[in-house]
C-alpha cells in the first residue's frame, strides 16, 4: 500500500507588518504512527484567528512563539481515523488544538473532546459560535465585563466572529448594545439581524460623537476588540464603575513599533472604572458551561451566527488577512476535507 501522506503548512518566516504568503511553507510528510495512549484526528475544518498574528511573532506573547519551521498551531474539528486510547473510538467527531495540516496526533493536556451527538447543528459550529470563538465572547462579557439590566454595553469589530455574539450576550442580559464596526452593511447587519440598538461605522463616522449620541446615559461595559483610537475614545465616556474587557488589540497586531497607551486612560482613575484583558484559555474548566448554554441560546433563535469558509488547506496563507483588514464577517475558517 502507498503511504499516506500529511499535508502541512508551516512557519517560513516572522511576517513584518501584514502576513504574506511568503511567511508560510508547505511540505508533505509521512502520517505518523501512533503509540499507546494517542488518536490520530482527519482534520476537517480549522480556525483562523486574529490571535495567531502574535504568536508568529516574537516579541513576547501569552504564548511562546511558533517556532521557525514548525506547524501552525489552530482549533480544529475532526474525526478520529485511528485509535489506541480507549477513550476514542474511530469515526467519533472531536474538537481540540491541532494545526494546519491534514492529521493529527494531539498529545498530552490536547488530547480533543468527542463531540456530542444528536446535537442539530453543523460541525463548524463547534469552531465558531460554540468553538473558542463564543466561548471567548460568554465568558468575557460575563466574567470580565459582568453586564447588568440596563447597561450601555460597547463593542468594537462588532460584526467581527466574537463581537457579533458578544452583543447578543448582551441583550439577552437586558443591556442596551452599541456595535462599532467598519461599513454600512455590516452595520445593517448587526442592528437588522442580530439587535444590536446602535451602529457606528468608525470609517465615515467620527467616533466621539457618534459614541455620544448612541450612549447618551455613558458606557457601562466597552468589550475592546481593537485597541488604538477607539478604545481611547470609548475610555472618554465610561461610566462611574466601568468595566472595559481586552479581547485583543487588532490595531496593534501588524504595528512594527509600540503604540502609545490611550491618552484617555485617567478616566479609569476618576470613573474609579476597571480594565482588565483576560485569554480564553483561563477558563478551560469551564468550556462545557459556556459550549451548554450558548447551544441553548442558538437552538432557542437567541443568538445567530455567521461563518466564513475558505475551502482547501492550501489557501489559509492567502486568506489570514481577513481578519485585518475588514473583509470577513463572522468566523473564518478553512474547510481541509469533506466531512
Amino acid at each position: 500500500m502507498a503511504e499516506r501522506m500529511n499535508r502541512q503548512i508551516f512557519l517560513k518566516s516572522r511576517p513584518v507588518g501584514f502576513i504574506k504568503e511568503t511567511d508560510f511553507g508547505f511540505r508533505e510528510v509521512p502520517v505518523p504512527g501512533l503509540e499507546d495512549g494517542q488518536v490520530l484526528v482527519r482534520n476537517l475544518y480549522m480556525s483562523l484567528d486574529p490571535a495567531m498574528r502574535g504568536w508568529m511573532s516574537d516579541r513576547g506573547s501569552y504564548r511562546d512563539a511558533i517556532k521557525i519551521g514548525d506547524v501552525m498551531d489552530t482549533a480544529t474539528v475532526g474525526v478520529v481515523a485511528e485509535s489506541r486510547n480507549p477513550k476514542y473510538n474511530v469515526g467519533d467527531k472531536v474538537v481540540g488544538f491541532n494545526h494546519w495540516e491534514d492529521y493529527s496526533v494531539p498529545r498530552g493536556v490536547m488530547l480533543p473532546q468527542v463531540l456530542p451527538e444528536g446535537v442539530p447543528l453543523p460541525l463548524t459550529a463547534f469552531l465558531s459560535v460554540m468553538g473558542t470563538t463564543g466561548l471567548t465572547a460568554y465568558f468575557g462579557l460575563l466574567d470580565v465585563g459582568q453586564p447588568k439590566e440596563g447597561d450601555t454595553v460597547v463593542v468594537s469589530t462588532a460584526a467581527g466572529a466574537v463581537g457579533s455574539i458578544v452583543g447578543q450576550i448582551a441583550k439577552i442580559k437586558g443591556c442596551r448594545t452599541v456595535g462599532i464596526t467598519g461599513s454600512d452593511e455590516k452595520c445593517a447587519w448587526i442592528k437588522g439581524e442580530l439587535g444590536y440598538d446602535a451602529a457606528i461605522n468608525y470609517k465615515t463616522e467620527d467616533v466621539d460623537a457618534a459614541l455620544r449620541k448612541a450612549s447618551p446615559k455613558g458606557v457601562d461595559v466597552y468589550f475592546d476588540n481593537v485597541g488604538g483610537a477607539i478604545l481611547n475614545s470609548t475610555l472618554g465616556q465610561i461610566n462611574q464603575g466601568a468595566r472595559v474587557a481586552i479581547c485583543g488589540a487588532i490595531t496593534q497586531y501588524n504595528s512594527m513599533t509600540p503604540q502609545p497607551g490611550p491618552s484617555n486612560y485617567i478616566m479609569l482613575l476618576i470613573k474609579r472604572a476597571r480594565m482588565e484583558g483576560f485569554i480564553v484559555l483561563d477558563y478551560l474548566p469551564r468550556f462545557m458551561e459556556g459550549v451548554m448554554q450558548i447551544a441553548m441560546w442558538v437552538m432557542e433563535g437567541k443568538i445567530k451566527y455567521r461563518e466564513d469558509i475558505v475551502d482547501g488547506l492550501e489557501n489559509a496563507p492567502k486568506h489570514i488577512n481577513k481578519l485585518f483588514d475588514g473583509s470577513n464577517t463572522g468566523k473564518l475558517m478553512v474547510r481541509i476535507a469533506s466531512e
